[in-house]
């Protein structure tokens, strides 16, 4: 996922189908805070390393072709599929715009526009793009422009974790084992 908060980093997203194909559980994986953001204290937090939420999405036959139902974080909101890209050779998906919006009483109190890669690593003129594809889409007056929009910072691939007296401290008082029993919890339904 190339585009969330600014106070985040390396975001990734692990989607797994149902077996009936018609649903799927949503593993976003984020690290935060984004060294940027909090230039003195990123190493030091609890999540420097990543923490796991799951979204479990679901098709319904009465929505129209492209609307996705996802929950997640207590509500479920709609995922409409604004864009796709494929490779040639595969029919694999390879690029992915999704736009959220979710509205209470008349107020539009979330609204989120995903900009989604199998690819770890983008060139700025693959980002120009998918803004691209996006403003043909309608969707700027969202929120899709590059000026109103946040890209991801990324670590190299093959970074190492963050291995500080901070991180060995969560470590020792078991903090990590917390999330990881959290993570399972989640993924689970909570059964």
């Amino acid at each position: 996922d190339w585009t969330q908060i600014k106070e985040v980093y390396d975001t990734t997203l692990d989607i797994k189908l149902t077996p009936d194909g018609k649903g799927w559980i949503d593993d976003f994986g984020v690290k935060g805070p984004a060294p940027d953001s909090a230039k003195l204290s990123w190493d030091k937090s609890p999540v420097a390393n990543g923490a796991h939420y799951f979204l479990f999405g679901r098709v319904d036959d009465k929505d129209p072709a492209g609307v996705l139902r996802e929950s997640g974080f207590g509500v479920e909101f709609p995922d409409y599929i604004v864009d796709v890209q494929k490779d040639p050779n595969t029919g694999e998906y390879t690029e992915a715009i999704q736009f959220q919006c979710l509205e209470r009483g008349g107020v539009r109190v979330f609204e989120g526009i995903n900009f989604m890669s199998r690819n770890p690593t983008m060139t700025d003129g693959e980002i120009a793009a998918m803004h691209a594809r996006a403003e043909k889409a309608g969707m700027y007056p969202y929120g899709a422009s590059p000026d109103q929009m946040h890209t991801v910072a990324r670590r190299p691939v093959d970074a190492a974790p963050e291995d500080n007296a901070w991180q060995q401290m969560w470590h020792n008082i078991g903090f990590d084992r917390l999330l990881e029993l959290l993570t399972e919890s989640i993924e689970d339904g909570g059964r």
